[in-house]
């Protein structure tokens, strides 16, 4: 099976840009890193895709009159590059129906909460606020709306008592680096494939081990 070639969005630092990276290092992993996109000029993550070798391009949002521009510009640059899936890893920009309808199923995005739980921006704050005892990350496939679509995977971390958002952030982080290229993995092998609004994974096929942080029930 030939490797499922993938460009990656991101806005800063790309952390998780780097773990997908890592994923495909390996000679066993389905898919290969071809492009790298930021809106952002100078970010870190830009640097990571150079050292990397990876082509990386930057489009800028004010460059373009409007955003359906902003998006063809976008999809241009990804087409080109021959890519076949674009995965969403810390791009804070909001695809709109225009784009995300050409690449129906083939954006994956990672997001900080338990979907369909704390949509949006500030999730930490929005989970410790409403005092959940259990948080967690969610990679899905993109839909128009903010933060939804088909689940692919998700990882239970629980809220510790005297959390801060930073606190909770840093521990999610650290699954969000194990899950996301494990919900690419399941993508690209067949293993998991979308059906209607739902994703369907093999019986038997994920065991993944680690990815939840075990906690009494409460």
């Amino acid at each position: 099976m030939s490797a499922t070639k993938l460009a990656i969005f991101i806005s800063g630092r790309g952390s998780n840009m780097q773990s997908i990276l890592d994923a495909c290092e390996s000679d066993t992993f389905p898919a290969e890193v071809v492009l790298v996109v930021s809106d952002t000029p100078g970010a870190e993550g830009l640097a990571k895709a150079e050292k990397a070798g990876i082509a990386h391009a930057t489009i800028e949002r004010s460059n373009y009159d409007d955003k359906q521009d902003f998006e063809d510009a976008l999809d241009r640059v990804v087409r080109e590059s021959g890519a076949e899936m674009i995965c969403l890893a810390g791009f804070m920009r909001v695809l709109g129906a225009h784009f995300v309808n050409k690449w129906d199923n083939k954006i994956l995005n990672i997001h900080p909460s338990l979907l369909p739980s704390f949509r949006g921006l500030h999730t930490h704050q929005q989970a410790l606020d409403a005092g959940v005892r259990f948080s967690g990350c969610t990679v899905h496939i993109v839909r128009p709306a903010l933060d939804d679509g088909p689940i692919v995977v998700q990882a239970v971390v629980p809220v510790n008592e005297g959390d801060t958002a930073d606190s909770l952030s840093a521990r999610i982080l650290h699954y969000e680096h194990v899950l996301y290229p494990e919900a690419i993995r399941l993508l690209c092998t067949g293993e998991a494939k979308v059906v209607g609004d739902k994703v369907d994974i093999a019986k038997g096929r994920w065991q993944v081990t680690g990815l939840v942080n075990p906690a009494p029930f409460i």
